[in-house]
């Protein structure tokens, strides 16, 4: 392809990406499946790093992460980012308006309500109408340097486009996970036998943290922003501030409201009561401010917050209702989680009959009996859970409630190992929900992706004794399928076609397919770019396992376990004959020289000329390893700026060589 093709073919892919990703995140429509998305955004990055000339700053391909970042750089905000005054009550609101009138000597003022949503605080600073940073609130004087991270949220802009852009200012904001999100985060945590993440905002800021900023990018967090900051006083209230944001294509909640007066603040409060729970996100009050700006800087601030703003919140609704009995659930890595079964109640919008309780510990904790009454919140939850029982409504003679030791699917002693919450079943091959569990997750879109098999036609074949594992699907024959109710040829040959086109799956699906405990879809990418095969992974020791990236002690003992399996080793082997890729196809950089004679290197900060994927290649271009962790056998720390203080010190005192990004340079040429 010529230059000036390129420089065509990558603007029309970024239209076009950006057209469904605003369709997708602005207006909740696809009009493309994830893989057809995937393939655009694939082709883009490709032409991108051929002619890195045509990259512009707001490419979609800067959305998906890659950087890492071992520590975070703190900021200093220009203006600090104030907590607001709580209110909890009608009276206290009208508290609130009588101190601002005072404030403003009796002159008229207005309000500007919106929904306080639960999630992560975050500035954006924009200089000449480009993203230059995104810093968390931290103590509200200084935060953390989490723009890598901002960058790849697809609802705020890298580049502003439109009229009135003032040459630097400040958008604040509220970064969350949808609930959506949280929902599919918790069940892929369950599918590898992971504790449930608690709640939704909770794991927006750790994911806000993390260092890999592909990982951020997978997790796909949103933002509303509420806040516009300028040096430059171009706008005189709250209201026209929004309007600016919303013209320079800002997501902002349309959920606000101008009030005239108290009465109409509460009126707003409680219109949102109830249908907030109806947002896709959670919520957990609502900002009332004053919309003059001038009015604003009138009433000034106290030491802590402003004493023209005020946030009112809801009562995490809590009710009490009997509970009628526990239940136990099997997962499909074995782990037994307890399910109060509940009185039904009426709370936050549904009704509840059931409500989780963790593990043994938090029943335990609770002291929980048979009969008593217990508090059930939702909150930032999505699964109710119970919270606390009713202790002057126990009953007499009460006795504690025994956690189960024997599997309620198949009787198998129940096992808990050391530093474990939950409490596992075994009987990996002959516990009903495991085998059903696993052939569900083999064929899951982020593993096998084989979308013409349900969990209704699983359990089908299950019952007609021909799918007992997911070697077995690929046995299937259209005289079985024409076995199901409800087959004729033409869904049996969708069935069979389907299974046919998951052969072609790259190796690491495969890997993440097979059910290997505590590896999601980050580890097998990473395990299968690593080793680049499942023999070289069955052969790897401990320690190997350990070189790995992402790979801790806790994966590495999972991995080196499911191997010495003598029935997970015969799976696989079928999984093979079926024809299934059992080896990495990505191809390694073509290699130019081999001046870097075998040394192995670790990459470790942030590099003024190289993204540190593209560092990795030249090293591997000229004949040189990319280790990840350091040890004794390394022979350079390549170290960028705001590397990590542990990786440096284990460098120096193993004695290994720390070189500059203008020292490896010099290396590479010789």
């Amino acid at each position: 392809m010529q230059p000036d093709q390129a420089k065509k073919e990558i603007e029309r892919l970024s239209k076009l990406i950006e057209h469904h990703n605003d369709l997708y995140y602005q207006q909740s429509k696809t009009e493309i499946s994830d893989q057809e998305f995937d393939a655009l955004l694939r082709s883009l990055v490709e032409l991108e790093t051929q002619y890195p000339q045509y990259r512009a700053a707001d490419s979609p391909t800067q959305r998906v992460g890659g950087t890492i970042t071992k520590e975070f750089a703190t900021v200093f905000h220009k203006y600090p980012m104030l907590s607001l005054g709580n209110t909890y009550s009608r009276e206290e609101l009208e508290e609130f308006d009588g101190r601002v009138s005072r404030g403003l000597d009796g002159d008229s003022y207005e309000y500007f309500c919106e929904l306080k949503f639960d999630g992560v605080s975050i500035s954006l600073t924009y200089e000449n109408g480009i993203l230059v940073r995104g810093v968390t609130r931290g103590d509200g004087v200084r935060g953390d340097d989490v723009t890598n991270n901002v960058r790849t949220i697809r609802n705020i802009p890298l580049v502003i486009k439109g009229k009135d852009i003032p040459p630097a200012f400040e958008v604040r904001g509220e970064v969350f996970m949808p609930k959506s999100m949280f929902a599919r985060l918790n069940k892929e945590r369950e599918d590898i036998g992971e504790e449930r993440y608690a709640n939704a905002r909770n794991t927006a800021s750790g994911t806000l943290k993390m260092q890999d900023s592909g990982e951020v990018a997978r997790r796909k967090l949103d933002c509303f922003v509420y806040y516009l900051k300028t040096d430059e006083s171009s706008v005189p209230t709250h209201e026209k501030a929004i309007n600016l944001l919303e013209s320079w294509s800002f997501n902002v909640s349309p959920t606000y409201k101008k009030c005239k007066n108290i009465e109409q603040v509460l009126e707003y409060i409680a219109h949102w009561d109830k249908k907030r729970l109806e947002l896709p996100l959670e919520t957990d009050g609502v900002v009332v401010k004053i919309n003059s700006l001038e009015q604003q800087e009138q009433l000034g601030f106290t030491a802590k917050s402003p004493r023209w703003a005020i946030a009112y919140k809801y009562k995490a609704e809590s009710m009490s209702t009997r509970l009628n009995g526990v239940t136990y659930q099997v997962g499909r890595t074995g782990a037994v989680t307890p399910v109060a079964s509940l009185e039904p109640i009426f709370l936050a919008g549904t009704t509840v009959k059931r409500a989780s309780l963790h593990n043994a510990n938090e029943i335990a904790r609770l002291d929980l009996r048979i009969g008593d009454y217990v508090f059930v919140e939702k909150g930032g939850e999505i699964i109710p859970k119970v919270t606390g029982v009713d202790l002057p409504r126990r009953q007499a003679g009460s006795t504690p409630i025994q956690y189960i030791d024997k599997c309620p699917e198949c009787g198998t002693s129940l096992v808990r190992e050391a530093g474990e919450a939950a409490y596992y079943c075994p009987n990996v091959n002959g516990c009903e929900p495991q085998i059903l569990g696993r052939i569900e997750h083999f064929i899951q879109r982020k593993a096998m992706d084989i979308d013409s098999l349900g969990e209704k036609t699983i359990e089908a074949l299950h019952k007609l004794g021909l799918v007992r594992s997911p070697a077995d699907l690929y046995d299937l024959k259209e005289g079985d399928i024409l076995r199901l109710d409800g087959f004729k040829k033409k869904s049996a040959d969708n069935l069979l076609g389907g299974i046919d086109e998951s052969r072609k799956a790259a190796f690491e699906n495969v890997l993440f397919a097979i059910g290997i405990r505590y590896v999601g879809k980050t580890v097998a990418e990473k395990l299968a770019r690593y080793f680049k095969s499942v023999d070289k992974i069955a052969e790897a020791s401990l320690e190997q396992l350990l070189e790995a990236p992402e790979v801790g002690q806790k994966i590495a003992e999972s991995v080196f376990d499911f191997f010495r399996n003598a029935e997970n080793v015969r799976e696989v082997e079928r999984l093979r004959a079926a024809g299934l890729q059992m080896e990495s196809t990505a191809k390694e950089p073509e290699k130019v020289s081999n001046v870097l004679d075998n040394k192995s290197f670790v990459i470790s900060g942030v590099f003024r000329n190289y993204e540190r994927d593209e560092l990795q290649d030249v090293v591997i271009k000229n004949g040189g390893r990319i280790l990840s962790g350091v040890s004794g056998k390394l022979d350079y720390l390549l170290a960028g700026d705001n590397m990590g203080p542990s990786k440096r010190e284990k460098a120096e005192k193993l004695g290994v060589k720390i070189i500059t990004e203008e020292e490896f340079e010099k290396l590479i040429k010789g």
